[in-house]
């Protein structure tokens, strides 16, 4: 019964992840979604800055707190490690809906607004190229063990819970982050620019290059020299592929 709960709780949170993911992508580039980085009831700008401020700070903290490697050994003292990985994935979809609940639009200044209806097509197009790419690239390492479904899989079928293994194929043999690469994509390449979308994609630009250094040096600790030599040989953000 207790298996048969996490992977019900397993597959309950993978769906929530994935409509919070929809969400955020809608939300972000202001498509079919009710309220959105600019749309939304307005604030005294400084109340606004301080408010979007506060609730990026919240994300990055919950979601970088629970990445690392010693919270985790923490946390599955109290959690399953079946349910630790859907754990922090549900937590992350809890904080991201407070984003999208509470965010205030902040409209002027406005940064850029693209008229030519062939540069805003592009736009477009990179827009959805970013996100395509943070989707293959959950693909090419393991998407549901990222996601947390594998690990809550592994106790139905009398599993243990594997560490995750270290490998680059495609993408990841010319940038180490190619997900990040995707996000930062996405968040910059729309064709208006109000200032409250500056602030959620610099605060997200910022917190992605942050989580990089602490995800690479738990990455180290985990991998040691096979993960130094490729780190040495290829580009963080920017393709590189050479020889260390």
């Amino acid at each position: 019964m207790r298996a048969t709960a996490t992977f019900v709780y397993g597959v309950a949170t993978y769906m929530a992840c994935l409509a919070t993911l929809l969400y955020f992508i809608g939300f972000s580039g202001n498509l079919l979604v009710e309220k959105s980085v600019d749309i939304g009831t307005d604030a005294p700008w400084a109340e606004a800055v301080a408010i979007d401020l506060l609730l990026l700070a919240l994300f990055g903290v919950q979601h970088s707190v629970m990445a690392r490697q010693g919270f985790k050994r923490w946390w599955t003292r109290i959690v399953s490690p079946a349910a630790e990985r859907s754990t922090y994935v549900l937590a992350t979809c809890l904080v991201l809906a407070l984003l999208f609940r509470f965010w205030v639009p902040i409209e002027v200044p406005l940064i850029w607004r693209v008229e030519n209806a062939a540069v805003v097509a592009l736009l477009w197009s990179f827009f959805a190229l970013g996100w395509l790419i943070v989707l293959l690239s959950t693909f090419l390492i393991n998407h549901f063990e990222m996601f947390g479904l594998q690990q809550s899989f592994a106790p139905l079928v009398n599993r243990p819970v594997t560490e995750a293994r270290f490998r680059t194929p495609l993408f990841y043999q010319y940038v180490r982050h190619p997900l990040y690469v995707g996000l930062i994509v996405g968040l910059w390449a729309v064709p208006t620019m109000t200032a409250g979308r500056l602030l959620f994609a610099v605060g997200c630009s910022v917190y992605i290059l942050i989580g990089i250094a602490f995800e690479e040096r738990d990455l180290l600790d985990q991998f040691g020299e096979r993960y130094r030599r490729y780190r040495a040989e290829v580009g963080m953000l920017l393709p590189r592929r050479g020889r260390s």
